[in-house]
C-alpha cells in the first residue's frame, strides 16, 4: 500500500487531500508535515492514529512514506520538493510559485535520482481544459489578456494556472504585445506581462479559484472561463496523480501531461 507524506495537511487544501486519502482504500498518510501545529494528535486532522507529524524538514526521516504531496506556501515549496527528491520520495505537488528555473532544477534532480512524479498549477480538470482551449484558441487569436481571481489568502500572484496558461498561449503565437503604446496613469494598471501577455490578479474574499482568458480580434471577442467554487473540485486531479505516481519516470508539470 502506497504510504503518503502530507506536507501543508492542516490547511484547507491539505484537509481535502485528508478526506480524499480517508476515501481510496489502497493509501494511507503515515506522517504530516506542518511547520505550526495547533495539536499533536493526528486526530484533530483527520489523520489516523498512528501518522507521524512533523514540523521541520530535518525531522523526517528518509522512509517515512513513498510518496510526498505539497500543498503548503510558495515560500516553502521549493525546498520541500527538493528534499522530497533527495530522499527517494515522489512528490505530487500542488503549492504553487515555484520559478521557471527552480522547475527545471527540480526536474533535473528527478532525472538524477531516476524519481517521477508531478508539479500541476491547478488539479481541476476544468483548468486543465481552459489551458488547452485556450492554447488551441490562441492559433487564430493572438491578442490575449488573462485575468485570475483567488481568495483573499492566496500568497502568490499571478497564479500559476494563470502562469501556465500564459506559457502555453506563447508557443502558439509570436510573442508581441497589444496596445504597447498605451500610458499608465497608474502603473502596473496594464498588468504583469509575460512574453507581451498581460496578467491581472484579483484577490477578494468569497473567491475560490477563477480564470478568464479574453481573445480580442477584428469585430470579434472570445472569454473562455473556468470557475472552482469548492477546493473538493481539485481532489480528482490528486486521485489521478496519486494513481499514476508510481509509474510516471520523470518529474512532469501540469497534469494534462499525464492523463
Amino acid at each position: 500500500m502506497p504510504r503518503i507524506l502530507l506536507a501543508g495537511f492542516a490547511g484547507s487544501m491539505g484537509q481535502q487531500v485528508v478526506k480524499l486519502v480517508a476515501s481510496l482504500p489502497d493509501f494511507e498518510i503515515t506522517a504530516g508535515l506542518a511547520h505550526r501545529l495547533k495539536s499533536s494528535d493526528p486526530a484533530d486532522y483527520g489523520l489516523p492514529a498512528s501518522a507521524k507529524l512533523y514540523t521541520s524538514l530535518d525531522e523526517i526521516p528518509a522512509d517515512a512514506a513513498d510518496i510526498w504531496v505539497d500543498f503548503t506556501v510558495p515560500a516553502s515549496v521549493y525546498q520541500n520538493v527538493r528534499y522530497a527528491l533527495e530522499n527517494g520520495y515522489r512528490p505530487i505537488v500542488g503549492t504553487t510559485g515555484l520559478t521557471d528555473q527552480q522547475e527545471a532544477e527540480l526536474k533535473q534532480l528527478a532525472k538524477e535520482k531516476g524519481i517521477g512524479g508531478l508539479i500541476a498549477p491547478n488539479f481541476g480538470m476544468s483548468a486543465v481544459l481552459l489551458m488547452k482551449f485556450a492554447q488551441e484558441a490562441a492559433k487564430y487569436f493572438p491578442d490575449v489578456e488573462i485575468i485570475e481571481m483567488h481568495h483573499e489568502d492566496k500568497k502568490d500572484a499571478p497564479s500559476g494556472t494563470a502562469l501556465a496558461t500564459a506559457k502555453l498561449i506563447a508557443e502558439v503565437r509570436e510573442p508581441h504585445q497589444t496596445a504597447a503604446d498605451t500610458t499608465e496613469s497608474l502603473p502596473g494598471a496594464r498588468g504583469g506581462d509575460y512574453q507581451g501577455i498581460k496578467l491581472h490578479a484579483v484577490r477578494l474574499p468569497g473567491y475560490v479559484a477563477h480564470e478568464q482568458v479574453l481573445f480580442g480580434g477584428k469585430g470579434e471577442a472570445l472569454t473562455i472561463r473556468q470557475d472552482s467554487f469548492d477546493r473538493s473540485s481539485f481532489m480528482s486531479g490528486v486521485k489521478v496523480a496519486l494513481e499514476k505516481a508510481a509509474d510516471l519516470n520523470q518529474l512532469y508539470v501540469g497534469l494534462e501531461n499525464i492523463l
